[in-house]
Parts: C-alpha cells; sequence; structure tokens
C-alpha cells in the first residue's frame, strides 16, 4: 500500500511538470479583474510521526501585468524547526517557453519580520524575478521538512485580483494520528475531495479573481478553505494534545504561560507599592493603568513558534512587550494582588471570525485579557497607552474568545456593540453672516468604535491635529479653526475636544435672501449602486451619530418656511431629523444610526436607497428672507 502512495505523489509529479503554461492557454473567464493567474499549485504532505512532516511546494503563477509583480516574488521561509531545500523556480515566456531558472544562490536571506519585530526566530528565502515582458509565468518548487505540525491549512486564495486555474492540497497521513477537518465552502469555488487510506486530497479549480467593492466583508470571510486539526501535535519541540478545548488549554497553560509567569520579587514589590484599595474593579484600573504608563508595544516574535509570551519579569524589567507578553505581564501583576484572569485568544478582524465550539485548532491573531469580578466581567487591551479602561476596540467585540484556564480552555463570548454605544455626539452653535460665512463653536464626545477611530489624535502634535481636523470637515472652506479641550478620558471611555471655528461660503444669495444646508460639518456619504454587485456586504462597524445644531440668523432676516421633520426605518438602521424655531433660532435634531450587519448581495440596492434618503434629507436647504 505505501508504494501505491509513493505511485500516487510520483505521477502527481510529473503530471506538474507536464503543463501547458503557455497564457493562450489560461480559460478566458480567469483573465477577467486578473492582475495574475495561478496556474497550478499544490502542497503535498507526508506527516511522518507527531513532530516530523514533509512538504513538497509546486506554485505556477501567471503574471498578467505590472500590478501583479506582486504575486511574481518566491518567499520561502524558515527556522530552526522548519527546513528547506531542493529549491528552484523557472521563468517562461508568454509562450510558455522556459527562458531563466535560478536556485537557492540567487535567493537573498532576510529576517523574517513583516511587522517590525524587534526579536524574531524566523527568516525568509525572497526572489524577485520579475520579466520587463508580460505575461510571464514563475514557477517556484521546493521542500520543507519541519517538526512544527500545529498548523495545516488549505486556502485557494487570499487576495484580490488574483485568479485560480488549479490548486491542490493532499495529505498522506503515516503518523497514525487522527487529524480533524472542517471545510468552509463559499459561492467562490467548489473543493474537490477524495480518499483512499491515508491520502487525502483536497482540490480547486477555475476561481476568478475578485474585486473588492464597497463594504464588502474581510477576505478571510468571502474564501473558501479547508482547515486541519491534528489531535497531537507538535511547536517548537513542544508535544502538544488538541484531542478537544480542555486538553489544549491545559497544554498551553502549562507549556506557554506558566513558564513566564512567575512572581518574582520585584512584581510582587510593584504591586505592594501602589496600595491597592476600593473594589475589585478600582484595583484592576489601578493596575492596569499603571501598565499602560509604564509599557509601550513592541512586537516579540520568538519562544515557541512566537507563540509563548516574553516573561513578565523582563516586561517588567524592559518596560515593552507584544500583546503576549503585555497581557501575560497584566494577569501576573493582577495574580501578585491576588485578582485571578484569563488570558485569552482572540480573532482581532473588522468581520466576526470566532471559534469554533466543536473544533479545536491552534489559531489566533491577538491577546487580551478577561477579568471576571463580582459584578461584571472586566475586558483589557494591552497593547494601547492611550486605551480605555475596560474598553475592546470595535474589531474584538461581537465575538468569542479562547480564555485560557488551568483546568482548560473555556470560549467565552466578548460584549456586543450597540450602535448607541459608540457614538458621535455633537452640539453647535452656528452664527450665519450675511456674506455667506459663518462662526461656530461645537462641542464633539465619541464613544465606543468612534472613540477608537480619534485616538489616533493623541499621537499628533498641535499642527498635525488641525490638519486632520480641516482634512475631516473638507467640505467647509475653513478660514479659522481652534481645537481646545481635548481630551481621552480612559476612565469613562470617551474622546471629547471643543472645535471653533470660522468658515466663508457656506450659505449661497438667491437675490436679498439666503439658503444654507442644515449639516454644516460633514458631507453625507452616498454609495453608487449603479454597477451589478458581486459580493456580499457588510456594516461590521455599528454607530450613531447624534447632532444638535443651533442656527443664529443674520439681523435684519427672518425664516421664510421651517423643512418638515422626516422618520425613515429600516433593517440597516434608522434616520430622524426634526426642525424647532425658538427665538428665531432654528434649532435642528438629527440621528443616523447604522446597525451591524452581514447581508446578501441582493439587499445592497436597498442599502443604497436608503442611504440616498438620509443624504437627501441631509442634504435639506433652509431659505431666510430679508425683512
Amino acid at each position: 500500500m505505501k508504494k501505491l502512495y509513493k505511485l500516487c505523489f510520483t505521477v502527481l509529479s510529473v503530471f506538474a511538470f507536464a503543463q501547458d503554461y503557455s497564457v493562450s492557454s489560461i480559460p478566458e473567464n480567469l483573465l477577467a479583474n486578473a492582475n495574475a493567474v495561478i496556474r497550478e499549485s499544490s502542497e503535498d504532505c507526508i506527516l511522518k510521526s507527531v513532530n516530523d512532516m514533509q512538504i513538497k511546494e509546486t506554485n505556477v503563477v501567471t503574471v498578467l501585468n505590472t500590478a501583479g509583480n506582486e504575486f511574481s516574488t518566491v518567499y520561502i521561509p524558515y527556522n530552526p524547526t522548519r527546513k528547506v531545500s531542493s529549491i528552484k523556480v523557472e521563468l517562461y515566456d508568454s509562450a510558455g517557453k522556459l527562458f531563466k531558472t535560478f536556485s537557492k544562490k540567487d535567493f537573498s536571506d532576510y529576517t523574517n519580520n513583516p511587522s517590525a519585530a524587534l526579536y524574531v526566530d524566523d527568516r525568509i528565502l525572497v526572489l524577485r524575478p520579475i520579466s520587463t515582458k508580460y505575461p510571464y509565468t514563475v514557477k517556484t518548487t521546493y521542500e520543507t521538512n519541519t517538526s512544527d505540525t500545529a498548523f495545516l491549512n488549505f486556502r485557494p486564495i487570499w487576495t484580490y485580483h488574483l485568479a485560480v486555474q488549479k490548486t491542490s492540497f493532499s495529505m498522506l497521513n503515516n503518523s497514525g494520528i487522527k487529524i480533524r477537518t472542517k471545510i468552509t465552502d463559499k459561492p467562490l469555488g467548489k473543493l474537490n475531495v477524495s480518499e483512499e487510506g491515508n491520502l487525502s486530497k483536497y482540490s480547486y479549480e477555475n476561481i476568478p479573481a475578485i474585486t473588492e467593492e464597497i463594504l464588502s466583508p474581510s477576505i478571510d470571510y468571502l474564501v473558501p478553505k479547508v482547515e486541519f486539526s491534528p489531535e497531537k501535535f507538535s511547536l517548537a519541540g513542544r508535544q502538544g494534545d488538541m484531542t478537544d478545548w480542555n486538553s489544549f488549554g491545559k497544554w498551553y497553560y502549562t507549556e506557554l504561560l506558566s513558564p513566564v509567569s512567575n512572581i518574582t520579587p520585584e512584581i510582587a514589590a510593584e504591586v505592594a507599592a501602589l496600595k491597592l484599595s476600593g473594589t475589585t474593579s478600582e484595583k484592576v484600573k489601578t493596575l492596569y493603568q499603571y501598565m499602560q504608563n509604564k509599557t509601550r508595544y513592541v512586537l516579540i516574535a520568538m519562544g515557541i513558534g512566537g507563540w509563548q509570551p516574553m516573561p513578565a519579569s523582563e516586561v517588567s524589567k524592559k518596560g515593552y512587550g507584544d500583546c503576549k507578553a503585555l497581557t501575560n505581564y497584566m494577569r501576573t501583576l493582577l495574580a501578585a494582588a491576588g485578582i485571578p484572569s484569563y488570558f485569552s485568544v482572540i480573532y482581532n478582524d473588522d468581520s466576526v471570525i470566532s471559534y469554533d465550539k466543536n473544533f479545536p485548532k491552534m489559531s489566533g491573531n491577538h491577546a487580551i485579557l478577561m477579568v471576571p469580578t463580582e459584578k461584571e466581567t472586566i475586558w483589557l487591551e494591552n497593547t494601547s497607552q492611550k486605551h480605555a479602561f475596560n474598553h475592546l476596540s470595535y474589531s474584538s467585540h461581537n465575538r468569542n474568545v479562547l480564555a485560557v484556564k488551568e483546568n482548560g480552555i473555556e470560549i467565552v463570548d466578548t460584549p456586543v456593540y450597540k450602535p448607541e454605544q459608540s457614538k458621535e455626539k455633537l452640539f453647535a452653535k452656528i452664527k450665519l453672516q450675511d456674506d455667506g460665512g459663518f462662526a461656530s463653536d461645537a462641542s464633539f464626545e465619541f464613544t465606543g468604535g468612534q472613540y477608537d477611530h480619534n485616538l489616533q489624535l493623541f499621537g499628533m502634535k498641535n499642527d498635525e491635529i488641525q490638519e486632520a481636523l480641516k482634512s475631516r470637515h473638507y467640505n467647509l472652506k475653513i478660514d479659522q479653526m481652534a481645537v481646545q479641550n481635548l481630551k481621552n478620558d480612559r476612565d469613562e471611555g470617551k474622546i471629547i475636544y471643543d472645535l471653533n471655528l470660522k468658515a466663508n461660503g457656506f450659505s449661497k444669495k438667491l437675490g436679498n435672501d439666503i439658503f444654507f444646508p442644515v449639516m454644516p460639518y460633514y458631507q453625507s456619504v452616498t454609495f453608487s449602486g449603479n454597477d451589478e454587485r458581486k459580493l456580499p456586504f457588510e456594516n461590521s462597524f455599528p454607530f450613531q451619530d447624534d447632532y444638535e445644531i443651533e442656527f443664529s440668523i443674520p439681523d435684519g432676516y427672518k425664516f421664510s418656511e421651517i423643512p418638515q421633520s422626516s422618520n425613515i426605518t429600516t433593517e440597516f438602521g434608522t434616520y430622524t431629523i426634526s426642525f424647532n424655531l425658538k427665538d428665531n433660532k432654528l434649532l435642528v435634531h438629527r440621528i443616523l444610526t447604522i446597525n451591524k450587519g452581514l447581508y446578501p448581495k441582493e439587499k445592497f440596492k436597498d442599502y443604497i436607497a436608503f442611504r440616498k434618503k438620509t443624504a437627501s434629507s441631509d442634504n435639506t436647504k433652509v431659505l431666510i428672507s430679508k425683512l
């Protein structure tokens, strides 16, 4: 039987070399919207034991234009537990004729540091075999031998403007270890599966390129995939158990967290010096803000495959760490204060990505801290010195986390943002001038996800803040601007500031009369629905904008007519605007609420219609007449 499997792999290899790489053999439907086409991609794995896996990879990509050059670059990662060999790269012209070859000696060797980590174990070989004549084809083959067996996935596509002619993944499991498989189907491509004994093969064919559209979900949501979860695995020399979430959690706690979480005398002294008092929540806040003021974020990609945090004692001494290190340092500080908390692994993404309770798997891209208290569960984002206490960004809401405990993993839901919890509150007094300009005093307050978007202001100099707000209110011809009382309230999770400005050309004259728009600070958001929608759409960020504006008019003028109030309610959100005249001042109150939601493409025109109605109301003009 083993000879039969070897024969299968040999046939696959021979078939790969017999392929026609001429551009004329690409199906026409794969050329539309594509900058490159994957002609053939195969990843053939042989799992020999818990800590021994061999992978043979072939990747053939045709670059159609200059925008596709990024897909021609060959990246081959390696590290102390991942050895690469038999590297070969071939370059073909548009007719499929071989005209250049490369080997390992032609590659550049770099630290594999895409996120600017301070310390990394990983390295990467890089080759950029770009041709000056388009189209051209790059074929890459190499072998990998690794002791790391925790991460096995198959995705046919990972970005936009890339088509796939054929791609495959095979697993020959000679280890005796049970491997769970989870298939996520999507309309983009149909999965072909074949199994014979210990050999499983998965493939996709003829997947057209995706063009990104406004409000498209994350690419991770759009593409199909096959995930694998071995019950036994090895990572950087540490063997682990993924039979279920509890087994995996015990390994995670014992192997990754406990060795780096010692309460040293120095850490104990840090906590004692704070003289904590009050409720548990108050103590946690004191420790959290102490940690924020002491540390800064630096990516550390070392330690058991980049998954083990830097020791808490080192973070304490050096004052920096990545999300893992800072979260574990905060956990250790709390432990020194007698407060239990749980290191929690999460998928941080605009689109919701959650863990499957029935499919244990080592995955995630971020770490946060969960702190149960007598009144509520406190959630701590530990990578920012600016974040408010008990505040998660909108990209961490409405999903679940892996809370690592001594006796296993608990899958816990993070809070769900309601639109009114993610609010921009504006109150403004505007004095219209008869020359078309106005002077205004306005106060702004941001909470929830809108708080997140405005945190960037606190990394700017004064002149940069001025320019950022001028850009934000680009529809106004601003003559003078003053930003005052800018504050990040880290206790309450809100940002406030006052904005005083003078603008020209706001209102227009019509004879002796003047007319002006009722929403001065922002241009109404509109979307085009003319083209046929291809993808579903998502409002990943629920929010509410609540604006109250008081208009004073020049002496010698009166309001001719007050617009009608309006109210719009849809599944996508609601909109209200009201107009009231009091003491010859017009009071405008406008509330736009956008719900979080993922919708089929067929509903996009309905959403466009809703936003057009809100934009039309925002563009309401008011006429004042000279007495």
